[in-house]
């Protein structure tokens, strides 16, 4: 396609996909490949994609979905490759001088934190870009002592960051008010656009979940075998980075108080799916002593085709993190029929809905009857789940998301537009 002299340039900043599939990564990737499709409807904006150095191929060959091998819809016209990594001590100054070639009209930095103004070289002046961030949450400012000391480094700038932006994506209403409150921003400049669950979640039969324990689940299917789950087993699920503020130590002190108030009753291993993430030293400091070496399966980190089968498999999700941007996990589930459980604070009760079951967050009796209520009723949740809790999380998609990306994008260069037209 080629650009006319009248079409919005766009940048955005993907090079964390090279460093970390989850999270931001999956963002991206989600949001990218819904932009290439409106591109290829829509002719009134080029995309280009800035991409890691590591990554040596094409961005319509890395957004392809798992087991293809080039995007279906490539409307990407364009990628730059960068030597700056992301979040590193100087990429203040490298990623200026990188950009200064590039020359987008507007740019996403979808991590945070933009580049924030021309090098001292060019006369320290702001961008001359249009700059839109993506603020997933703000548990570094709420949860300060969960950080390491690099995390703190750049995540303290992120007031500046949402000062000189000329718009802010939310990924929630709870977000948003937590943007708008801690960082003192103007509301008008805040803008909520929801993420969705990846199109592939969806409920499967029982032979599908069969056939893909078989097939591309195997690995996981085997752990879980391993584990002395069997094949037709149901088992409480848990899918996070293993790190403090997802409060799995409340989860575990109320599976522990479930299994003692239960003496004779055979009940299900705790299922956990996650990565270790900082300070995660102490949960399983935890694990040991609750005396729950023997009830756990720690599966690590899985891919999203596993993460899809756990879904499918589990009796239910518990999510009793201490704050989350919006948390994809619970509405994940949803989409396979998997009903939730989830703590009653930041985005989870707007993300999980009326179909999720809230639980106040600290409270491990709550949990405790939570966990022991919905083993109970696994079989009538499980029924709800695959109605309404498919039906709820269909309201989300990454192409409404992007659609509506895209009108922050030109909302972002208008502003900047009247900026400068302002100050001549």
């Amino acid at each position: 396609m080629a650009v006319r002299k009248n079409t919005l340039k766009i940048g955005f900043d993907a090079r964390m996909v090279a460093y970390r599939q989850a999270g931001i990564g999956q963002y991206c990737l989600n949001l990218l490949r819904e932009l290439a499709a409106l591109q290829t409807r829509w002719d009134d904006f080029a995309l280009t994609v800035y991409q890691s150095r590591k990554e040596k191929r094409l961005p319509v060959q890395w957004l392809a979905e798992p087991g293809q091998s080039r995007l279906e819809q490539p409307g990407v016209i364009g990628k730059r490759s960068l030597w700056t990594p992301p979040h590193h001590r100087f990429e203040q100054v490298a990623l200026p001088l990188e950009m200064v070639p590039f020359g987008p009209q507007v740019l996403h930095s979808p991590d945070f934190i933009p580049p924030l103004r021309r090098l001292t070289w060019q006369g320290g002046l702001p961008r001359p870009y249009a700059a839109v961030i993506t603020v997933h949450d703000l548990a570094f400012k709420l949860f300060p002592d969960l950080l390491t000391a690099e995390s703190a480094r750049y995540y303290g700038q992120i007031r500046q960051a949402v000062h000189s932006a000329e718009r802010i994506i939310a990924v929630s209403e709870s977000t948003a008010r937590d943007i708008i409150k801690e960082l003192e921003v103007p509301p008008e400049k805040v803008r909520v656009v929801y993420e969705a669950a990846n199109p592939l979640y969806r409920s499967l039969t029982q032979a599908e979940v069969a056939a893909l324990a078989e097939g591309e689940a195997k690995t996981v299917a085997g752990k879980l075998a391993q584990a002395g789950v069997g094949p037709d087993e149901v088992f409480p699920l848990f899918v996070s980075t293993i790190e403090p503020r997802k409060n799995l130590q409340t989860l575990l002190k109320a599976y522990r108080a479930w299994l003692d108030a239960s003496p004779g009753e055979v009940l299900p291993k705790l299922v956990i799916a996650g990565r270790d993430g900082w300070l995660h030293e102490e949960i399983y400091a935890t694990t040991a002593e609750l005396r729950l070496d023997d009830r756990l399966v720690w599966l690590g980190g899985v891919e999203t085709v596993e993460l899809f089968y756990l879904y499918n498999r589990a009796a239910f999700l518990a999510v009793p993190s201490l704050y989350e941007g919006f948390g994809l996990p619970p509405l994940e589930a949803l989409a396979c029929g998997c009903p939730v459980l989830v703590a009653d604070n930041s985005s989870l009760p707007e993300v999980a809905g009326e179909v999720g079951r809230k639980v106040p967050t600290l409270d491990v009796a709550a949990w405790q009857t939570a966990l022991a209520e919905s083993w109970q009723d696994r079989a009538v949740l499980k029924v709800r789940a695959v109605d309404e809790g498919v039906r709820w999380a269909g309201q989300f998609s990454w192409a409404k998301a992007a659609e509506q990306t895209l009108e922050v994008y030109y909302e972002a260069f208008g502003e900047l537009s009247h900026k400068t037209d302002a100050n001549k």
